[in-house]
């Protein structure tokens, strides 16, 4: 039945447009209909945590909700505001489920590739608590972090475009590059352990800044967030009030957005916003490059160049799908390495993708399920999330203490401070000064005081050349060369293929090509 099934699509204009197997396409992946459509569920069941979880953490700026309370307190024992942070949380539940169905169905029909898109982990927690601060504490307004969200989407488009993501992924340090994501875990655990967000099992002292908490309700206080006595001992499984039970027994319901939709003002002109907003950008840059080229070898799809099919749509949906979430008042949006797991089910088209974008749209409809899940139930999902982003620390190069010490800080600092961006200053900038130094005390030594360098990670090529290398997109690079009149050759031998807009010439001799693929 599923053989008769799978050789009807792809026979059809879906399964050639998708190219599926047998669909007898050029470049036809190997994959069928039902395949994909498993690949999808798999994908869907191991990231459908990311609609309470991603509305726990942005919730916890208050939205549009203000604060207006003179105790110091930010309004954690103001019920009217503790209401209307209820309502922003339900909004934020639909506003998850909506873009990740919008952005995941543009990356599967544009890009044709297996991958699920949704607000970020350790973005939306930058977003909520160093950008915008717990119950609006921080220098950014939630509205004018948002539009700043929406103008990084349309930065990230051009970028895309024009290729310069490339050259700026490249200005950061390949140890460096790992240690973000496991910098960022950590700082997710560290969320997910407190009481905010998490199971409460850290809380503030004054001594030691953080120790052990856990206390009960009764001998926590909200005010300093200390336990006074009774750690560990809090039985608490569920929130206090009716409220939120009274909506879980509606199970089945669609929850209309009322703050959050459209929450914008373009009040941008700060320091502080652009420091947020570059710092969004560069983020997104490095993770969505991170992922989307580690999933593209996973695939088996990246090309001898570095290079996947639908490489350059991929980036640009990407970006789009930050600026659409914005709207729906989400933090940033990226594609997910839990799209893996579809692939590791055989995922290998956009049809993944079609079916995960599905689900996404049926969760709207279960807004009270997602929206009765307690901290202490998102806080152990946090737990494991960071546990799988520091699981990359293996990689760092810890060989060489150029690499390693700056490396080390971008992961220490994220936590310490509960900011991301100040681990990724930290680990750059103590780079640039640790390798500054050491080449400065091999010149002054005339080379005889020097490190062992043979184990250093190598750094970008930042070379403006053919093929795609250095700051231009492969496309680009031929259309610089006709504007300038510039014929590039080089003698190549043995078997080649020339691929040119008309013709198709192999040649098995010794021959000279210029960049339009004619023959001299």
């Amino acid at each position: 039945m599923f053989d008769k099934l799978n050789n009807a699509v792809a026979n059809s204009f879906i399964g050639r447009y998708f190219k599926l197997g047998n669909s007898g396409v050029p470049n036809a992946r190997s994959t069928n209909f039902t395949t994909e459509l498993r690949a999808g569920l798999a994908t869907f069941v191991t990231m459908a945590y990311i609609i309470s979880v991603n509305a726990l953490v942005l919730s916890d700026t208050g939205g549009p909700c203000v604060c207006n309370s003179s105790t110091g307190d930010l309004c954690v024992n103001d019920p009217d505001y503790i209401a209307c942070k209820t309502i922003v949380q339900r909004d934020l539940i639909t506003g998850t489920a909506a873009i990740s169905c919008i952005a995941t169905a543009i990356m599967g029909i544009f890009a044709n590739l297996p991958l699920a898109l949704a607000p970020g982990m350790g973005m939306n927690a930058y977003f909520t608590y160093t950008v915008v601060g717990f119950h609006g504490s921080g220098k950014i307004a939630y509205e004018t972090a948002i539009a700043a969200v929406f103008v990084e989407g349309l930065l990230f488009i051009f970028l895309s475009i024009i290729g310069i993501r490339q050259w700026m992924t490249k200005l950061i340090p390949t140890s460096i590059k790992i240690a973000i994501g496991a910098g960022v875990g950590f700082f997710l655990t560290f969320i997910g352990l407190q009481r905010s967000a998490g199971i409460a099992l850290i809380s503030h002292d004054p001594s030691t800044i953080v120790t052990l908490g856990g206390c009960p309700e009764q001998y926590y206080n909200a005010t300093t967030g200390i336990c006074n006595g009774h750690n560990m001992e809090s039985p608490t499984t569920w929130e206090e009030g009716n409220a939120r039970f009274d909506f879980f027994k509606n199970v089945v319901s669609f929850h209309p957005m009322e703050k959050t939709l459209g929450a914008m003002h373009f009040n941008i002109g700060t320091s502080d916003v652009w420091v947020a907003l570059i710092t969004f950008l560069y983020l997104d840059i490095l993770d969505t490059t991170g992922t989307l080229y580690s999933m593209a070898k996973f695939s088996g799809v990246l090309d001898e160049h570095g290079d996947f099919e639908g490489s350059t749509a991929a980036f640009i949906c990407d970006a789009l799908a930050i600026s659409i979430g914005s709207i729906f008042g989400t933090s940033p949006v990226t594609t997910f390495i839990e799209s893996g797991s579809g692939i590791t089910e055989g995922g290998r088209t956009g049809i993944t993708s079609l079916t995960v974008s599905f689900f996404f749209f049926i969760s709207l409809f279960f807004a009270p399920i997602f929206a009765s899940i307690p901290p202490w139930a998102s806080g152990p999902a946090l737990v494991v999330i960071g546990a799988m982003m520091a699981k990359g620390i293996k990689d760092i190069n810890w060989e060489y203490i150029g690499d390693a010490v700056p490396s080390f800080l971008t992961i220490a600092i994220m936590p310490l401070t509960y900011n991301v961006a100040y681990g990724l200053i930290a680990g750059i900038g103590s780079y640039i000064i640790i390798n500054t130094f050491v080449w400065l005390i091999e010149k002054v030594s005339f080379g005889r005081i020097s490190l062992d360098k043979s184990k250093k990670d190598p750094w970008g090529n930042f070379s403006f050349g053919p093929g795609g290398e250095g700051l231009a997109p492969p496309w680009f690079v031929p259309v610089v060369y006709k504007i300038r009149g510039i014929k590039r050759t080089e003698e190549i031998k043995g078997s080649i293929e020339i691929m040119d807009v008309k013709e198709q010439t192999e040649i098995n001799h010794d021959v000279i090509v210029d960049v339009d693929g004619k023959t001299e």
